[in-house]
């Protein structure tokens, strides 16, 4: 095939479409900035990697740093697992060593 009579290509390059930055430069990464340190915090309580939240590498460590700072000073959980308190219908089941026996005296 010539090359003439190829199909017209828009572009040979992609375009992408530039995402914001999820820190704004006038946003102070502190331990005290709740509403900035919880977007990187996963549901489980864990810090979300940096590919993941699409942030530089010196941001990712002071988020990291402001994130254990929080927990220290009890802003934050070390846990968030709800989910493990949630009362269940179902009865836990037991090994037999633990069970209750009745003793007949």
């Amino acid at each position: 095939m010539d090359k003439s009579k190829r199909p017209f290509l828009k572009s040979k390059r992609p375009s992408f479409r530039r995402r914001l930055p999820p820190i704004q430069s006038g946003d102070r990464i502190d331990y005290r900035n709740m509403s900035l340190i919880s977007r990187f915090i996963s549901e489980q309580g864990k810090i979300l990697s940096r590919r993941v939240n699409k942030l530089t590498l010196k941001q990712q460590r002071l988020i990291t740093i402001a994130i254990k700072q929080a927990r220290i000073l009890s802003l934050l959980p070390f846990l968030n697992n709800e989910k493990q308190f949630e009362r269940t219908d179902e009865p836990i089941a037991r090994p037999a060593s633990l069970r209750t026996r009745n003793k007949s005296t």
